[in-house]
């Protein structure tokens, strides 16, 4: 009965990710090579090689990505490498301060870094008054073409990835090599670079594939800085006309084989050390006690790094509560109207209701697909089991903008599944995106519940006449519930704030979920920007609570929900 139950798993799951992974991507490729008269052709994709535009917005796309995980990961390894040796004052509240980052969509943060480094902003602003610029040519430091805004952006939302990827390595580093190297005398820098470094290889990898894709493939941040000249908005400008123009499908294709090929490189080169260090410490290791300046430094670099970190959400929150800040350090006036305005707009009021109902039918589905995978791979010996698993995270290490243009290009009139627009109504397919993509935090979460629940209770009840299924929902999930909470979290408060989705699925107003409401209202005019950092704080607390939550329910497995 067992192995019965897992291979129809194994099926539906199958069913599932053909139809609404791969059929999406399969669809986009086809398209690409597609010539007006039926046949095969190369011709689109040459063309994009051969067009200045086309080229420019893939460098932006490629300095985007690589700009972000570098900067990334040079915040997060140092802060690393200190909660890793040192035990200091504060550290369980520096340490999840560090997740502070993660609560707030970076698109809605751009609205805060514009209004402290945009050239009227508060940085030239404090400056000025210092005496240290001159009020007629204040400094752009966003840069002309906005990159440098866009990489900090990204950076200051995503280290923390890096930082879980990175001290979940770090933990699992047998202290006695490190030992050894010192005894042979190789210490400091050269320990850290010669011994360290190569072993957490495997966990700074996961870390900086992920912040890599999330960044090369960024959509909602060029957006609101207006940088135009990158991949992910000239596919968002093209989708406008569609149905006529096959340059959109041909740079969808080139940026889903741009990310594959980055992501096997890095397995080319750090295979062998991804395979070499897998596995747990050998003893525990035991931390410095910081005192004085050491203490002091450890505090000072935690408190640096997230200060800075939340100065977008400063940002925003000044923004959402002022009524004029223009040219000044701190708005010269404020007003709560903005907030009472939101919860009254119409379109802020309908964006929350749709965002809701959404989030919460991909999150049953997530639930559900995340159990029976988990049970498959953890509890069963079903060859290709790992298979499946693999077949689960993919969604992680495939452009969310690649696959929200599958969607919309499979649903467009006279497609295959057209069926799945209600009218004008995206829901079905707005809840099959939002589940597709955040799936794998269920998956990981249940898996991780599975492993420390022991096999030997779900069979002492079954061997007292309990079947499989009654014995799983009786014994094992209500033992594995805070797992399931936990992943259920993480992927609900995800898909309330899912970008690339949102923006390119959900056509009409009355449908908006809340980022694109976010969206339309930043581009009106008048209070539309401090209308939308309204919902953006609204969106920061909600996230905060989801995100603080699992991580106290897993603890430090939330790293293991952001790597492939």
């Amino acid at each position: 009965m067992t192995r019965k139950l897992a291979i129809f798993i194994y099926a539906v799951t199958a069913v599932f990710f053909a139809l609404f992974f791969i059929y999406p991507i399969w669809h986009t490729v086809k398209e690409a090579f597609h010539s007006a008269d039926g046949g095969f052709t190369f011709a689109y994709v040459a063309e994009l090689f051969r067009n200045p535009i086309y080229l420019e917005g893939l460098a932006n796309s490629f300095y985007m990505g690589l700009f972000s995980t570098l900067l990334s990961v040079l915040i997060a390894l140092p802060l690393a490498l200190l909660a890793n040796t040192w035990d200091f004052r504060g550290k369980d509240l520096l340490n999840s301060l560090v997740l502070v980052p993660l609560i707030l969509p970076p698109f809605v943060g751009a609205l805060g870094v514009k209004q402290i480094l945009g050239q009227a902003g508060a940085l030239n602003a404090f400056l000025i008054d210092l005496g240290l610029m001159s009020a007629d040519a204040p400094f752009d430091w966003l840069g002309e073409g906005r990159l440098f805004g866009v990489v900090l952006m990204n950076a200051l939302h995503l280290y923390p990835i890096a930082y879980l990827n990175i001290t979940a390595a770090l933990a699992n580093v047998d202290p006695a090599m490190e030992e050894a190297a010192e005894n042979l005398g190789c210490h400091g820098a050269r320990r850290l670079w010669k011994i360290t470094l190569p072993l957490i290889m495997p966990g700074l990898f996961a870390g900086a594939t992920i912040i890599f894709i999330w960044s090369f493939t960024e959509l909602g941040v060029p957006l609101i800085f207006d940088f135009t000249r990158v991949t992910s908005v000239q596919i968002f400008d093209g989708i406008k006309d569609l149905s006529g123009n096959p340059f959109p499908y041909a740079l969808v294709v080139v940026m889903l084989v741009a990310t594959v090929l980055f992501y096997l490189i890095g397995k080319f080169f750090f295979g062998k050390e991804i395979a070499a260090s897998s596995g747990r410490a050998a003893t525990g290791r035991s931390l410095k006690k910081a005192r004085g300046w050491v203490n002091v430094l450890c505090i000072g670099a935690f408190v640096f790094v997230t200060g800075l970190a939340v100065l977008p959400h400063l940002g925003v929150i000044l923004l959402s509560i002022s009524e004029r800040w223009y040219g000044t350090v701190l708005p010269l006036e404020y007003t709560p109207q903005h907030y009472l305005d939101a919860l009254g707009h119409p379109l802020t009021l309908n964006s929350i209701g749709n965002s809701l109902k959404y989030a919460s039918l991909a999150t049953l589905a997530n639930v559900i697909l995340g159990i029976g995978i988990a049970y498959v791979v953890v509890r069963t010996k079903l060859p290709g089991r790992q298979f499946l698993d693999a077949m689960s995270m993919l969604p992680l290490a495939v452009p969310g903008l690649v696959l929200a243009f599958g969607y919309l290009a499979m649903t467009r009139e006279g497609q295959p599944f057209d069926f799945l627009i209600l009218g004008e109504n995206p829901i079905l397919i707005l809840v099959i995106a939002y589940a597709v993509r955040r799936l794998p935090y269920v998956v990981r979460s249940a898996a991780a519940g599975f492993q420390q629940t022991s096999v030997t209770l779900e069979e002492a009840a079954q061997n007292l006449g309990c079947p499989p299924l009654k014995a799983l929902r009786k014994v094992t999930l209500p033992l594995i519930a805070a797992n399931l909470i936990a992943g259920g979290l993480l992927a609900f408060s995800f898909a309330m704030l899912e970008v690339s989705d949102s923006l390119i699925l959900a056509e009409q107003q009355q449908h908006f979920p809340i980022t694109k409401a976010i969206y339309a209202l930043v581009t009106s005019l008048g209070t539309g920007p401090h209308l939308a950092s309204a919902l953006g704080v609204w969106s920061m607390v909600f996230l905060a609570v989801t995100i603080v939550g699992a991580g106290l329910i897993l603890g430090k497995k939330l790293g293991a929900l952001f790597r492939v």
